[in-house]
C-alpha cells in the first residue's frame, strides 16, 4: 500500500493579488483545498472630470497603471439572499449526471472488452503472417543505416516512453490523464484573457448563476500550484488500488460522480448557513476514492508522508479524516470546504458497501440493448449473440 498523504489539510493560506490586469481596488483570496473567497475593498471616491485632481498622480498611476484605461476586473457575483429554490437544477443535474456516467462507463467498457477480442484475433492472424515474411538480421541492420541521425534520435526517444508508458499500471495510466488535465486547467488560470471564463465555469457558488456545469469542472480546477500538487499526489497514490478494485472505466465514473455530488453536497451547506463562497478543486473526488479504498481495504498500513515513522490502519485514518471535517463543518473553519470533503468521502464508502452492487452490477441490460442496437447498426450477423454478457465479466464487474 503506498502512503497516505494528508498534507493539504495544512496548507496554508495564500493571498494572491492579481496581476496588472486588476486595478489595486480589488483582491482575489484564493483559499487552497476545495476553496476560494473573494473580497471587495470599498471603492475610494473619484474625484469630478475636469477638476484639478484628475492630472495629479494616483496610487493607481505610481504603480505604473493609468487609471483612465485600466480594464475593469471581473466582478464576483452579487450574493442573493439563501433560497432553496435555487437547489433545484443542480439536484437535477447531479442525478442524470451520474446516471450517464456509468451508463457509458458499461457502454465503454463493452466496447474496450470488444476491442481487446479484435486484437487478439488480429495479433494471431499477424503472427502467422509473419511466419512467412521474416526479415533477417541484415535487412534490419540496413534499414536502420539508411535513416538520418534526427530520424534515429525520434525513434529512440519514443521507445523510451513507449517503455515508462508500458512500465506503468492501469491505474497510474488513467491518473496521469488526470494530472495532465488538471495541469492545462492550471495553466489557463495563468492566462488573464481566460480570467473571466474561469471564475465563470470553473469555480462552484450556489449563488452563481451558472450553477450546474462548474459541479463537473471545478473538480479539475486548482489555482495554487501546491494545491493541485498534494492533490494529485494522493491520487497517484490509490490509482492503482482502486483501479484494481473497480476497473477503468468504473473508476471514471466514481470519480467524476464523486466530483459532482460533493458539490452538491457543499451547495446545500452553503445555503443552510449563508456562506455563498466559491469553491474549486478536486478534493471531494480524491476524498471518495481514499474512502473507497479504506473501506475496501480497512487493515491496510498507511503512513504520513515526510511522518514515515508514523503510521496507522486504513479504517482509522478514514476515521480520523472524517471526524476532522466534521469538526472543521460544526465549528464554520472557512480554510477548508469541508461539507464538500464529507460528501466525497461518504459517496466513497456507500458506492463500495452498496452502490458497486445497486448501480454497477445492474448495467447488464443496458450493455445487451447497446450490444442489439450495435449490432442492428452494422447489419453484420457475425459477432457472437453472447457479446453483452462477456462484456460484464472481470473483478467485481470491473475488469474483464
Amino acid at each position: 500500500m503506498a502512503h497516505w498523504v494528508h498534507v493539504n489539510k495544512w496548507t496554508k493560506i495564500q493571498f494572491i493579488t492579481h496581476t496588472p490586469v486588476l486595478s489595486r481596488s480589488k483582491r482575489i483570496i484564493l483559499q487552497s483545498q476545495q476553496k476560494c473567497a473573494f473580497r471587495k475593498v470599498q471603492r475610494k471616491p473619484e474625484t469630478r472630470r475636469g477638476g484639478p485632481e484628475e492630472f495629479g498622480p494616483s496610487p493607481g498611476e505610481e504603480a505604473g497603471l493609468s487609471r483612465k484605461h485600466a480594464p475593469e476586473p471581473p466582478l464576483p457575483p452579487k450574493m442573493p439572499p439563501r433560497n432553496p429554490r435555487r437547489l433545484f437544477k443542480p439536484l437535477m443535474f447531479t442525478v442524470g449526471f451520474t446516471g450517464c456516467s456509468f451508463g457509458a462507463a458499461a457502454i465503454l467498457q463493452y466496447e474496450s472488452v470488444k476491442s481487446r477480442l479484435e486484437s487478439l484475433l488480429e495479433e494471431s492472424d499477424s503472427e502467422k503472417m509473419e511466419k512467412f515474411q521474416t526479415h533477417d538480421t541484415a535487412y534490419w541492420h540496413n534499414w536502420w543505416n539508411q535513416l538520418t541521425d534526427f530520424q534515429r534520435q525520434v525513434i529512440l526517444l519514443m521507445s523510451l516512453v513507449d517503455d515508462m508508458w508500458s512500465g506503468l499500471s492501469e491505474g497510474q495510466k488513467v491518473a496521469t490523464g488526470i494530472i495532465a488535465v488538471n495541469a492545462a486547467v492550471l495553466c489557463c488560470w495563468r492566462i488573464p484573457s481566460l480570467e473571466r471564463t474561469m471564475f465563470k465555469y470553473f469555480t462552484t457558488n450556489p449563488a452563481s448563476k451558472t450553477r450546474c456545469v462548474p459541479m463537473l469542472l471545478s473538480s479539475f480546477s486548482h489555482y495554487s500550484i501546491v494545491h493541485m500538487v498534494v492533490n494529485m499526489y494522493v491520487l497517484w497514490t490509490f490509482s492503482t488500488t482502486i483501479v484494481s478494485i473497480l476497473g477503468r472505466e468504473q473508476f471514471l465514473a466514481m470519480y467524476t460522480s464523486a466530483g459532482v455530488i460533493s458539490t452538491m453536497v457543499s451547495y446545500v451547506c452553503k445555503t443552510a448557513t449563508g456562506h455563498l463562497h466559491p469553491s474549486l478543486g478536486a478534493s471531494g473526488a480524491i476524498m471518495s476514492v481514499l474512502a473507497a479504498v479504506c473501506t475496501k481495504m480497512p487493515e491496510a498500513k498507511l503512513a504520513i508522508a515526510l511522518l514515515p515513522m508514523f503510521s496507522l490502519t486504513a479504517g482509522n485514518a478514514l476515521k480520523l479524516l472524517v471526524a476532522m471535517d466534521t469538526a472543521g463543518l460544526v465549528l464554520r473553519f472557512r480554510m477548508f470546504d469541508h461539507a464538500a470533503h464529507l460528501g466525497g468521502a461518504l459517496f466513497g464508502v456507500w458506492y463500495v458497501a452498496h452502490g458497486q452492487e445497486l448501480i454497477w452490477k445492474s448495467r447488464e441490460p443496458l450493455v445487451k440493448f447497446w450490444h442489439d442496437l450495435r449490432r442492428g447498426m452494422s447489419g453484420s450477423s457475425g459477432e457472437p449473440r453472447d457479446g453483452g454478457q462477456k462484456a460484464g465479466g472481470g473483478k467485481g464487474g470491473g475488469q474483464a
